[in-house]
Parts: C-alpha cells; sequence; structure tokens
C-alpha cells in the first residue's frame, strides 16, 4: 500500500513533493471517522456525521465534477462543431499500433488492483492513467483526446471487475463493497463461495464467467449504433451541460448514501479541487491514499499487535520486504535526480 501510494505520487505531472503532499492530505482525510480497531471518534470536530468517514463518492464527483465545471466557466470559449459523417468506427492500423501498449499495461495493473483489497475500477484507472500521461512521448495530448488516454484506463476499468471475482469465487473474501454484496447476495440464495464452489455449483462459476463475456458483447452492439446519439452532446451549448453536469453529481452524491450532508462535502471539495487545479496540484494521489489510508493503517496495526511492536516483522516477510526496499529505491533514485539538478544550476551560476 506504501507503495502503491508513492508510486502514484512519483508519477504524477509536477515534483514528487507536490505529489507526496496529496498523498497525506488522503491519508488524513481517511482518518476520519471511527477508529476501527479503538472504537474512538477521531477528526470529527463535533460534527455527527463525520463518525462513519466521509465518502468515496461526493470526493470525486467535487475533485474531478464540480471543479471542472468551474475552470471551464472561468474560461469561456467557442467549441468549434465539425459537422460530418461518422465513419471508420473501428481502430485503425496507427491507432492499434499506439494503444497496444496500453492495452496490455492496463489489463495487468486492472487485475492486479482488483484483485488487491480496496482496488477496484476507480483505482485502476487512475493508475493507469497516470502512468500512461508519465511514459508517453507526447503527455500534452492527454485530455485532448490522446488514445493512450482512453485505451490504458478503460481497460484497467473493464479488467479489474474479474480481478476482483477471483478472491470472492475462490476464496469467498470480498474485495470491495460491490463484491461484499454480491457475496451476501449468494448466500442469500444458499451459495458458498470458496474453494469447493467449481465443484459443487458449476453452473454458478461457469455462469459468472460467461456473462462477462456476454455482457462486453451486448455493450458493443448497444453502443455502436448509439455513437452517432452521444456525438450530439457536443452540440450541446455549456449554459445547458453544465447545470445538467451539476444536477447529476448532485444526485449522485445524495444517492450514495441518502445524507443531503454528502452534498454540501462535494461541492467543499469540489472548491478545493478547482483551487488545486489552479496551482497544478493533481488530486489523483489524494484518491488513492484516501482510499488505501484506512487499509494500510488497520493493516499496519495489526502487524504490530502480531508482531509485539517489532517493526522487523516487515523485513522478515519477502514480498513486504520487496516492496520496502523498491519504495526506498524510488526515494533514492528521486533524491539522486534532485541532486543532479541543484548541482547543474549552481554550476551554470557558476559559470
Amino acid at each position: 500500500m506504501v507503495l502503491g501510494i508513492l508510486t502514484v505520487a512519483y508519477l504524477t505531472r509536477g515534483s514528487l513533493i507536490r505529489g507526496i503532499i496529496m498523498a497525506i492530505i488522503g491519508l488524513i482525510i481517511g482518518c476520519v471517522g471511527t477508529d476501527l480497531i479503538s472504537g474512538r471518534l477521531r477528526f470529527v470536530f463535533g460534527v455527527q456525521e463525520f463518525s462513519d468517514g466521509i465518502g468515496i463518492v461526493p470526493i470525486i464527483m467535487g475533485l474531478f465534477g464540480i471543479s471542472e465545471i468551474l475552470k471551464n466557466i472561468e474560461r469561456p470559449q467557442e467549441r468549434p462543431i465539425l459537422d460530418t459523417r461518422i465513419k471508420q468506427l473501428f481502430p485503425n492500423r496507427e491507432d492499434w499500433k499506439r494503444s497496444i501498449g496500453p492495452i496490455w499495461r492496463g489489463t495487468i495493473i486492472g487485475f492486479l488492483l482488483g484483485v488487491l483489497p480496496g482496488g477496484g475500477a476507480i483505482l485502476s484507472s487512475f493508475v493507469s492513467y497516470t502512468i500512461e500521461k508519465k511514459i508517453s512521448k507526447h503527455p500534452e495530448e492527454f485530455g485532448e483526446g490522446a488514445i493512450e488516454g482512453v485505451a490504458g484506463p478503460e481497460t484497467a476499468n473493464n479488467a479489474a471487475v474479474p480481478g476482483a471475482f477471483v478472491p470472492l469465487l475462490a476464496l469467498g473474501i470480498p474485495s470491495n463493497v460491490v463484491m461484499a454484496i454480491l457475496l451476501g447476495a449468494l448466500i442469500i440464495h444458499g451459495v458458498s463461495p470458496g474453494p469447493l464452489l467449481m465443484k459443487n455449483r458449476p453452473d454458478i462459476f461457469f455462469g459468472t464467467i460467461v456473462s462477462m463475456y456476454l455482457g462486453n458483447l451486448m455493450l458493443v452492439i448497444l453502443n455502436l449504433p448509439l455513437i452517432g446519439l452521444w456525438v450530439k452532446l457536443l452540440n450541446v451549448p455549456h449554459r445547458l451541460l453544465f447545470p445538467m453536469i451539476l444536477l447529476f453529481t448532485l444526485i449522485g452524491s445524495f444517492a450514495a448514501n441518502d445524507r443531503v450532508f454528502d452534498i454540501f462535502v462535494m461541492v467543499f471539495f469540489g472548491i478545493v479541487g478547482y483551487v488545486l487545479q489552479k496551482y497544478e496540484y493533481e488530486p489523483a494521489p489524494l484518491v488513492l491514499a484516501f482510499i488505501l489510508g484506512p487499509m494500510l493503517e488497520t493493516s499496519f496495526r495489526q502487524s504490530m499487535i502480531m508482531a509485539n511492536g517489532d517493526l522487523s516483522i516487515f523485513l522478515l516477510r519477502p514480498v513486504s520486504c520487496g516492496a520496502i526496499v523498491f519504495t526506498l529505491g524510488l526515494l533514492l533514485s528521486v533524491g539522486l535526480n534532485v541532486f543532479r539538478g541543484v548541482r547543474k544550476k549552481i554550476g551554470e551560476m557558476s559559470e
């Protein structure tokens, strides 16, 4: 989890310091609510609605929805609409050449983050987009329709779903809230997910796998004829489009937990996201740290209880030790780059 947070902070646009600052803010926000181990309230400041923590939906809709509306209102501009026939819906050779790498990377990233607890589609999309933007030779094209910025995150988003089914069907362990709800539904119907599911209920096991293929096929069949309809949305004026986006974000924030308080949280983070964009701070590390923060804290405290407070437990296990070594190596490489930059500037000044 530490390695994942630091990696996203490292891959963000701009300096690593800004990425780490955003990650720290996300960790602090993730601590708001009830301590899962001691049961005490933390950082609620007398606000009862904070006792269950801050929802991820209001935060994301505020940071990436409301802030985007505010930014576009600040910079009004004419949108030239290209009036032409829609053709060549399928990718050509150049599109495949540019997107084959992001597709493979997005598949691996999405599947692995889907298997991990708390990963899911949102996190995998953020990580994939950040990686593709960082390694791209033309990062300025991202946000302007670069096919790599679409192929990678969408592939990661799709790959995270079957990845989340692996611990659910094989071990009976849900990796996120959606899988937990599905686990409850299976148990209600007398199905016990676990190692014997394939033997005892092969219809459920293979039916779930086949339904994924059929679902993706139906999406292609439904979406291709409707592309013309989606393109028509470009003709909607900003004065009509922005209120509709605002309405849908309000409905989404309220419907997540049926709380009006979440709407105020969304508006607050919308203003915060707007300020962050003004000063070129990326919100992706904040969201990632907010998602992984509670799990990071719980896992750390459980490890300390198991080891009676001995930190060497993280060095005795090969997986955790390898992640720690990689994290330190990443920090060391960043430090060396900063040191070289400082030496170069000193040399230029002396000359």
